[in-house]
């Protein structure tokens, strides 16, 4: 799946395997929020946020809520992982993801299927664990093989059960600017915005890049009213693809007061996530946000 990134002519962010999202510099708030980075003394130096940092902080957040919600008698959110196949990288955040879910609380389990494993024998298995009242959460791990359609196993997942939030009444209920399971990248990347004080009311967003699990998420987050039942970022936001003509794309990208993207931007930044430590961590930790979500079944 593709990860997501920020950059504009003065910021960036970055995922930990593509992503890297800058954005221009912004007048110096008179205070700043827990996890903010000042600007370095020198106008062209980047400040670096950091976004294993601020990961941290959300999962001591939900670990916190895990244990109040277990200290009220209520049930320790489970999350059910399905992995398809050997891809090495889809291990490897599997793993990342199991580890981060005992530290914080959350019980999980993985289910190993190979890759040549049937997309009815993949639903059908997606349908017991909606049914099973032991599971909290699930989560089909992409990407999956070419003979699997991704979309059909996505809806195939209960919506209130979807951590992804890649169901499609979850995006509907997204795009609607009404509460609903965030895609975890998009999440990420909107919590690292939020939390670093980095202002968006007003501001020209570029969105490089228009994927459903995460480029138009993302775009939903920053261009919808802040004052809807699900607040955004009162941004207007330009979204570009492969097929974005490279002139255009430049002029967009200097017009932009902050850019996101899914490839890395070489150009000074006022702000910048490190690889590791940008994006991906913070995508971890707001998954399993969305999962202590839909165990308090907070949105259904």
């Amino acid at each position: 799946m593709a990860a997501a990134a920020f950059c504009s002519p003065c910021s960036a962010l970055r995922s930990g395997l593509a992503p890297l999202c800058r954005w221009r510099a912004l007048p110096r708030p008179t205070s700043r929020r827990a996890g903010s980075v000042p600007r370095s003394a020198a106008s062209d130096e980047a400040a670096v946020i950091s976004g294993t940092k601020l990961a941290k902080q959300v999962l001591k957040e939900v670990q916190r809520d895990v244990e109040s919600w277990i200290s009220c008698g209520n049930k320790r959110p489970h999350l059910t992982v399905i992995l398809v196949g050997d891809n090495p990288a889809s291990h490897i955040y599997v793993r990342n993801k199991v580890k981060a879910a005992a530290a914080v609380g959350i019980s999980s389990e993985v289910i190993l299927r190979p890759k040549y494993i049937s997309q009815e024998e993949l639903l059908d298995m997606t349908l017991k664990l909606n049914k099973d009242s032991a599971v909290s959460g699930v989560l089909v791990q992409l990407p999956l093989p070419d003979h699997i359609d991704e979309r059909t196993v996505c809806n195939a997942i209960a919506p209130e059960k979807d951590v992804d939030g890649f169901h499609i009444i979850n995006v509907g209920r997204l795009c609607l600017d009404q509460p609903s399971v965030i895609p975890a990248t998009a999440a990420a990347v909107w919590e690292i915005i939020k939390r670093t004080g980095i202002q968006t009311f007003g501001k020209n967003i570029l969105v490089a890049g228009r994927s459903k699990n995460v480029g138009m998420p993302i775009s939903m987050l920053l261009h919808t009213d802040g004052e809807h039942e699900r607040p955004g970022g009162d941004a207007t936001v330009t979204i570009a693809h492969r097929h974005t003509p490279k002139e255009q794309l430049k002029i967009h990208t200097q017009l932009a007061d902050i850019v996101i993207v899914a490839a890395e931007v070489k150009k000074k930044a006022g702000f910048i996530t490190p690889v590791p430590g940008g994006v991906g961590p913070m995508t971890v930790a707001m998954l399993l946000k969305n999962t202590l979500i839909v165990a308090k079944k907070l949105i259904y």
